[in-house]
């Protein structure tokens, strides 16, 4: 089981931060969250990939090498890179020279993007929004197994040969597909033998049985081992000494992350009593106290049928470099112990 954290590098709101001084100061913030989560035994950190004036995750492999040469054991990874908006042979040699800063410690999690701002800002169309994915992970696949590649599609100029470099130090670069709630998402993944990461971000863990079963199902009548057909969890969530005081901490920038996309999207704001049922023991937030959030992924592990990791997002604009250090030893020194214990590895 591994157990990690995942962040979109929110900026602070700077007149909640008295003496703030931008970007510069989150970038090191963050250097210092990863360099805190490899000393205490995480497994993983993972960055997002965002085009976005809240968060300055746009680059997360330049974020991820810099992590990467001031840690020394925990893998890194993307959270997701967008990769229907990105070029597969750049997001290749990006992450095979990340793995050779790491001395192979890079992971791909692709995905179509919960955001729609890199679209438009790399020229390609929403109305190719699925086939753009589909025929750029063929493409990466190939690039996983091969140096010098074959290929055409309709979204990117063909391969005759070219070789790509740098290669990596794992062989194969590792690659997981990131997903959301639609079922060709998970049968497709399952049908290709990939490894899954299962973004449950609202409603209850339990419901996603039915999809990750779909996910397994698809994998074994594709042929693929039970063992190849991993399962990760990304959840939102934070922790404090006590569940009133993560909830507290947690809520502010809950209620204005999501009262900002929700009013983009046209989704009503949050309520406390909403978010308190979404920290409850059924709901998809993990936000509490150490014990509760050790029972509450044990009690998902057990709902889902077991997965192989779980990530927890700990980071909103409301939140101090302060408070989410303490969420991320709580997590490495008290949780992640636990779990593993419990589930035997």
């Amino acid at each position: 089981m591994q157990i990690g954290v995942d962040s979109f590098v929110a900026t602070a709101l700077d007149q909640l931060r008295p003496g703030a001084k931008g970007d510069v100061v989150r970038v090191q913030e963050l250097l210092e969250e990863v360099e805190l989560a490899d000393r205490i035994g995480l497994d993983v950190f993972g960055l997002g990939e965002h085009h976005r004036p809240d968060y300055i995750s746009s680059a997360p492999v330049v974020l991820l090498a810099a992590a990467a040469a001031r840690t020394k054991r925990i893998r890194l990874a993307s959270a997701v890179t967008v990769l229907s908006s990105d070029d597969p042979v750049r997001v290749f040699q990006q992450f095979a020279t990340l793995d050779l800063i790491s001395q192979g410690r890079a992971e791909i999690v692709v995905g179509r993007g919960s955001f729609i701002e890199s679209y438009p800002l790399f020229g390609f169309d929403l109305d190719n929004y699925d086939e753009l994915f589909a025929e750029k992970l063929d493409l990466l696949r190939k690039l996983q197994e091969h140096a010098l590649v074959h290929w055409s599609g309709r979204h990117r100029p063909s391969l005759t040969g070219q070789g790509v470099f740098p290669r990596p130090l794992q062989t194969p670069l590792p690659v997981k597909i990131g997903v959301g709630g639609t079922p060709a998402s998970f049968a497709r993944a399952g049908t290709l033998g990939l490894p899954l990461v299962v973004a449950i971000i609202g409603g209850q863990a339990s419901h996603f049985r039915p999809l990750i079963d779909l996910y397994r199902e698809s994998g074994q009548r594709a042929g693929h081992a039970p063992e190849r057909l991993s399962v990760s969890i990304h959840s939102i969530g934070f922790l404090a000494d006590t569940t009133k005081e993560a909830l507290d901490t947690f809520w502010p920038g809950y209620r204005e992350t999501f009262g900002r996309i929700g009013r983009e999207r046209g989704w009503p704001p949050p309520s406390r009593p909403q978010f308190e049922a979404q920290c409850s023991p059924h709901g998809a937030l993990m936000v509490g106290e150490p014990q509760a959030i050790t029972d509450k992924i044990l009690a998902e592990y057990e709902a889902l049928g077991g997965f192989d990791g779980m990530s927890i997002q700990i980071d909103n604009r409301m939140l101090t470099h302060a408070q989410i250090m303490h969420a991320i030893e709580l997590l490495g020194t008290q949780v992640a112990p636990a779990v593993k214990k419990a589930v035997g590895n």
